[in-house]
């Protein structure tokens, strides 16, 4: 027998089995899951640091 993990939808907080059975896991649906990616898309939410610019996420030389 194995134990039925229930948490909360991070976006409803509706309570929702954590498991396989739940292919839009951690949220309750599919329609949870879009809005939390909207907000990330929308730069709503984000995970706090130090901002780079264009050029510091380039390598110094292209040498391939």
């Amino acid at each position: 027998m194995t134990k039925v993990i229930m948490v909360a939808c991070p976006t409803c907080h509706k309570q929702t089995e954590f498991s396989p059975n739940n292919r839009w896991r951690p949220f309750c649906s599919e329609r949870c899951k879009l809005i939390d990616l909207g907000e990330w898309s929308n730069e709503d939410k984000f995970i706090p640091g130090q901002s780079i610019t264009e050029d510091e996420d380039k390598p110094d030389s292209w040498n391939f």
